[in-house]
């Protein structure tokens, strides 16, 4: 889509890969507006830096579910907030998770780092475990809802609303669901990942096939593809890079979106 506006809102990819990190890629992470992180995978401190995205500027964080490449570099975010970038402690981390991640977040961080991290659990943490709401401080509204994913994860999506009337889908890892089909003909894009490729049945995942045949059910939607199982462009070890339609985006990592005033959208990849 061709802007006709100011630029007002921006998505940043700072990973692309999935669980195994494949060759020039590193977990799969987003960002909206410099300040609204979708999980915070181990790899979240270098990504960060490679960004040039201070920790401290982070406002809100939404957790998709409970795997370790989503989830395991929230006791280095919050260690990082509370010694290099808000020793002051100026700002309060507002973490959005299911019902029990206040629990499992607090475990992990002890557990990383005893001793260290308590206090800032305690008093510089805003827990909300809503469905839905105004992301305060920002022009996004989110929704929870469920995916199919391993159930011992808890796995969900967002379905993410700016003000200028912008549609963003970001379904976490699944495999193809109702859930998501419900919503996608709604949205502007569609973020989908692609963990596996064609070489099994893999319920919990999309592989290549399922993203081809997504798409021609909406091919009124953008859909990009992230948590990808091949290699990057110029790697030369992993998995091949799969040929999908140019309707369809391979995310990189550094790949991003920017939105204008009137909800019209640009993919820089």
């Amino acid at each position: 889509m061709e802007p006709v506006s100011s630029s007002v809102a921006r998505v940043d990819f700072l990973g692309t890969g999935n669980a195994f990190c494949p060759s020039g890629r590193m977990h799969a992470l987003a960002i909206l507006d410099e300040k609204i992180l979708i999980d915070a995978p181990p790899t979240i401190l270098a990504q960060m830096r490679r960004a040039n995205i201070s920790t401290g500027k982070v406002e809100h964080l939404l957790f998709t579910h409970w795997h370790g490449d989503h989830a395991f570099g929230f006791p280095f975010l919050i260690l990082d907030r509370k010694y290099i970038t808000d020793p002051s402690a100026s700002k309060t981390l507002a973490v959005h998770h299911r019902p029990g991640g206040m629990e499992y977040l607090s475990n992990l961080s002890v557990l990383g780092f005893p001793g260290s991290l308590e206090d800032f659990l305690e008093s510089r943490i805003f827990w909300n475990d809503k469905e839905s709401g105004i992301l305060e401080g920002s022009e996004w509204a989110y929704e929870r809802f469920p995916v199919l994913h391993t159930p011992e994860t808890d796995p969900h999506g967002y379905e993410f609303l700016h003000r200028s009337g912008f549609r963003l889908l970001h379904c976490g890892d699944s495999g193809p669901c109702s859930e998501i089909e419900n919503r996608a003909s709604g949205a502007d894009v569609v973020l989908l990942e692609m963990g596996m490729p064609d070489i099994g049945e893999f319920p919990h995942h999309h592989t290549p096939s399922d993203v081809i045949a997504f798409w021609r059910r909406f091919p009124n939607t953008k859909v990009l593809v992230t948590h990808n199982y091949s290699k990057a462009p110029g790697s030369e070890s992993g998995f091949d890079i799969p040929e999908l339609p140019e309707g369809i985006v391979q995310l990189n990592d550094g790949a991003s979106i920017d939105v204008y005033d009137d909800g019209n959208f640009i993919v820089n990849n």
